[in-house]
């Protein structure tokens, strides 16, 4: 899948981080593929990632062009951008297999319009699709232009599925799970409420308070549908990324524009920022799925780290942890970040919060 000048500027790569996932946490710029190559095999006990979408997000390279870039120079040069896609999500996704143990789980997420293309891509490279986890948030604003009569061309986003694979396991399930302690997920200290977890997560609208939820706020309306109003459901309840979580620890970068809806107009222009990551997945929600995907006290990796949650919720978790990241920028607000919460957790696993709900 690659050419014979990818093949060697990959073997410099892997020279230079080779067995950097036995160390954590350990952090390291480069383009996944290239320097997973020189990563120790079988290594790790799960991925937890947010790769790009491939829905050229604001026109950006990462999420457009180096995506078909990739796509082409693996043969698919006749690909549509969503063919092209799945051909670039097996290409990371075959690296992962081979540096993750037999059974270790991985997981992605993806945007609606794409996610089928992410889950082939992921099977493809030889992972079993276990699950798709639904996060959903009712936060966010169209992400489209208004036209004449009330129309646009796009709905509001409200939710990102997240899909769980796994590699497949040695033997039978428990002889894997002897062997390496991974092919099962944690779902002991993921429990919500005492209560198995489900695949659904749900995030708090803006304006919800501990006293009570805000009006078309999922949480509430999910409850209320199940008529659960005198207990919690099942469901764990996760709001977005504010702006002090985004920015905790980023005090001495310098701030950047940061445009979350380009096609709002003058009603949300471009804000300066220190945590300039336009996708911050929320702290509470990432190391649930740490939690829930990694041994104690195991590897997990991040192939597309950009900011540096799951970086956090792998120390946070008392998880060891190894982030690849291409963007200098990124990596720098990534290592702020980890660098911050790794001083405010200090040393040795943290014990499983109690999840908040808010009514």
């Amino acid at each position: 899948m690659t050419t014979s000048g990818a093949r060697m500027r990959r073997g410099s790569v892997a020279r230079r981080h080779r067995g950097a996932c036995d160390e954590g946490p350990r952090l390291l710029q480069g383009e996944c593929v290239e320097v997973m190559a020189g990563l120790a095999e079988a290594s790790v006990d799960a991925v937890v990632c947010d790769p790009p979408y491939g829905i050229d997000w604001q026109g950006e390279s990462w999420d457009g062009r180096a995506i078909r870039e990739a796509a082409a120079r693996a043969g698919g040069e006749r690909l549509t951008p969503n063919e092209a896609f799945q051909v670039w999500c097996r290409g990371w996704a075959e690296g992962c297999l081979r540096l993750m143990r037999p059974g270790a789980h991985l997981l992605a997420f993806g945007s609606p319009r794409t996610w089928h293309r992410l889950t082939a891509g992921l099977e493809d490279a030889g992972f079993e699709i276990r699950d798709t986890l639904i996060w959903l948030y009712g936060t966010g604003m169209p992400k489209t232009r208004r036209y004449p009569g009330d129309r646009a061309s796009a709905l509001k986003p409200a939710f990102e599925p997240i899909v769980l694979a796994r590699k497949p396991p040695e033997g039978t399930l428990a002889e894997n799970v002897d062997r390496f302690g991974t092919g099962l997920l944690e779902t002991g200290a993921c429990r919500v409420a005492g209560r198995h977890p489900a695949d659904v997560l749900i995030g708090h609208a803006e304006g919800c308070r501990e006293e009570g939820c805000a009006s078309g706020c999922p949480v509430a309306e999910a409850d209320a549908a199940a008529r659960r109003l005198l207990e919690p459901s099942r469901f764990l309840y996760c709001p977005k990324a504010d702006r002090a979580e985004r920015d905790a620890g980023c005090e001495e970068l310098p701030e950047r524009a940061l445009n979350l809806f380009p096609n709002a107009g003058g009603a949300h222009a471009a804000s300066p920022a220190r945590n300039a990551h336009p996708s911050v997945k929320p702290l509470e929600l990432m190391s649930w799925l740490v939690r829930l995907s990694c041994p104690p006290g195991g590897l997990v990796l991040d192939p597309f780290m950009g900011s540096g949650s799951t970086g956090i919720a792998a120390v946070l978790e008392g998880r060891r942890f190894c982030g690849i990241e291409r963007e200098a920028s990124y990596l720098e607000i990534a290592r702020a970040r980890i660098d911050h919460h790794s001083r405010q957790a200090g040393p040795g696993p943290r014990a499983p919060r109690p999840l908040a709900r808010r009514r």
